[in-house]
């Protein structure tokens, strides 16, 4: 499997996690002598003998022990085909769910069924078919966390502040996102912006986002019987 191997312009650096172990801290110190404008959060060993991972933020690269060659791509194990980046990922971009303000959130769906969290914005068209999958989806519960992005859709705000104050906000969320009638209303207390502070904290910067019981996150949508494949953790 071929990567590109491309040149480094990255954040500033700044304080990063232990690094793994059983890396040399000669290594450690060499890969990030020859990176200094790159915010290495940590580095660990991969299983291919003189590659490792660098982790920065929520994404991964990988750098031979020189630190002068980053590949960007995704490491695969050829006999099984796995993905060792995806799987990777998603252990480092894993979310506390008792950080989720769930008395802040619209609750539809199974009352005890299986439960996640979506932060969505009422005018994403992205948002719009994710909830038309939810419509028929059983044994899920649901938290929706209204998260209107104003730079790409002005009015998902005041159509937020309308669905967070209507009597029942789920009908309202349907109303708009699935009807496409007009709300009016708003005019109380919303938690929009504690619930883009805490998207900010928590590195999601997109909608929709799905949030698993037990942490996993995922960018985009899926069809409601993967969906529920994928909460299960399969």
């Amino acid at each position: 499997m071929r990567f590109l191997l491309v040149l480094l312009m990255f954040l500033p650096v700044s304080l990063y996690a232990a690094d793994d172990e059983n890396i040399a801290p000669k290594i450690a110190d060499q890969i990030r002598k020859h990176n200094v404008d790159m915010k290495i959060d940590s580095i660990r060993r991969t299983p291919v003998s003189g590659i490792y991972e660098i982790k920065t933020g929520d994404n991964i690269y990988y750098m031979d022990r020189s630190g002068k060659y980053l590949i960007s791509g995704h490491l695969f194990e050829t006999a099984t085909k796995k993905d060792l980046t995806a799987v990777r990922l998603e252990q480092i971009n894993r979310i506390d769910w008792s950080v989720l303000p769930l008395d802040k959130a619209v609750v539809s769906g199974d009352s005890n069924g299986t439960e996640m969290a979506v932060f969505t914005d009422p005018d994403c068209p992205y948002c719009k078919k994710f909830e038309e999958s939810l419509k028929g989806i059983k044994g899920v519960k649901v938290y929706t966390f209204l998260f209107p992005l104003t730079q790409l859709h002005p009015d998902a705000r005041r159509k937020s502040e309308a669905i967070w104050c209507a009597k029942d906000r789920h009908a309202a969320l349907l109303q708009v996102m699935l009807d496409d009638k007009p709300i009016s209303g708003g005019g109380c207390n919303t938690p929009l912006d504690e619930i883009a502070a805490l998207a900010g904290r928590l590195n999601i910067n997109g909608t929709p986002t799905i949030i698993a019981r037990d942490g996993r996150k995922l960018g985009g949508m899926l069809p409601a019987d993967k969906l529920k494949i994928w909460l299960a953790g399969k």
